[in-house]
C-alpha cells in the first residue's frame, strides 16, 4: 500500500499558526486519507491514499493543505513525500556522519517546488560560517556544525537560495517518518 509524509510548513514553532494532532488528522479524515498518524507536534502527517483517490506527494499535499486551511481559516502549507521518496532522501544523504553522530544537526529541507541548484551552489560559496550544503534526491541538506540557532543560514536565506519555500526537518524526523510511513505500507 501506499504512504506518504506530509509536512507542514512554519507551524507550533514561536507565537505563530498552531495546527494541533488533532487537527491534521482531522483534516486527514476529511479529505479522505486513510490511516492518518500525527507524529511529534511540528507538522508531521504519514497517511495512505484512503478514498481521497490521491496517488501523487503532490495531490496528497494539495488535499491536506486544503483541508486544514478549511477547519483553520488560515492558510496552511503542506508538502508530501512519497515513502519511496524518503528512502531516496536517506540513500541521497551525503553527511552519513552528521546522521549518525549530530542527527539533529542536519536538516533536510524539502522544497516547494523545484530547487534552484544555482542558488545553492551560490549560497554555499557566499557562506561565511561552517555548514555544509549539498542537494540530492530534490532536496537541500544542511549540516549546521556549529548548531541551528548560530546560523546565519535562517529559513528565509535559505528560500531565497533555493529559489522556492522550503520545509525543514531534521534527521531524527526523517527517520521517524521512514519508519511510519514503511509500517503503513506493510499493513
Amino acid at each position: 500500500m501506499d504512504s506518504f509524509a506530509v509536512l507542514l510548513r512554519a507551524v507550533n514553532v514561536g507565537p505563530g499558526l498552531r495546527v494541533t494532532s488533532a487537527d491534521l488528522i482531522g483534516a486527514a479524515a476529511d479529505a479522505g486519507l486513510g490511516a492518518a498518524r500525527a507524529l511529534l507536534n511540528s507538522g508531521n502527517l504519514v497517511v495512505t491514499p484512503g478514498t481521497s483517490g490521491a496517488r501523487t506527494p503532490a495531490d496528497v499535499g494539495d488535499l491536506v493543505q486544503r483541508c486544514l486551511t478549511e477547519r483553520l481559516g488560515q492558510d496552511v502549507a503542506a508538502v508530501a513525500l512519497s515513502a519511496g521518496q524518503l528512502e531516496a532522501i536517506a540513500r541521497a544523504n551525503p553527511f552519513a556522519a552528521a546522521a549518525r553522530d549530530h542527527p539533529a544537526q542536519l536538516q533536510v529541507h524539502v522544497p516547494f517546488g523545484d530547487l534552484v541548484e544555482a542558488g545553492i551552489a551560490r549560497l554555499d560559496l557566499a557562506n561565511a560560517g561552517r555548514e555544509l550544503l549539498a542537494t540530492g534526491a530534490g532536496v537541500l541538506y544542511v549540516h549546521y556544525v556549529d548548531g541551528i540557532g548560530r546560523s546565519k543560514l535562517t529559513p528565509k536565506v535559505v528560500d531565497q537560495a533555493a529559489g522556492v519555500p522550503t520545509t525543514a526537518r531534521n534527521w531524527n524526523t526523517i527517520t521517524r517518518l521512514r519508519t511510519a510511513c514503511a509500517e503503513l505500507a506493510s499493513e
